[in-house]
């Protein structure tokens, strides 16, 4: 690895940011609205699932009484 001095990284540094495409304001809501909408779904979904199976384990195990 060739060494360079911390004037030069930075440079380049700024240089490589200058070629990212951020994301526009909008970009950013759509997609926090659809994580926030698939985080909701994914806890729904192992709240029910989390519910049918303590329903089931208990009862195996009243079975037994």
């Amino acid at each position: 690895m060739a060494n360079v001095n911390p004037l030069q990284f930075f440079r380049q540094v700024r240089q490589e940011v200058k070629k990212v495409t951020w994301p526009s304001r909008k970009e950013v809501l759509q997609s926090l609205i659809m994580v926030v909408v698939l985080v909701a779904i994914a806890a729904a979904f192992f709240f029910v699932v989390d519910q049918i199976l303590s329903w089931i384990v208990k009862m195996v195990f009243s079975i037994g009484e």
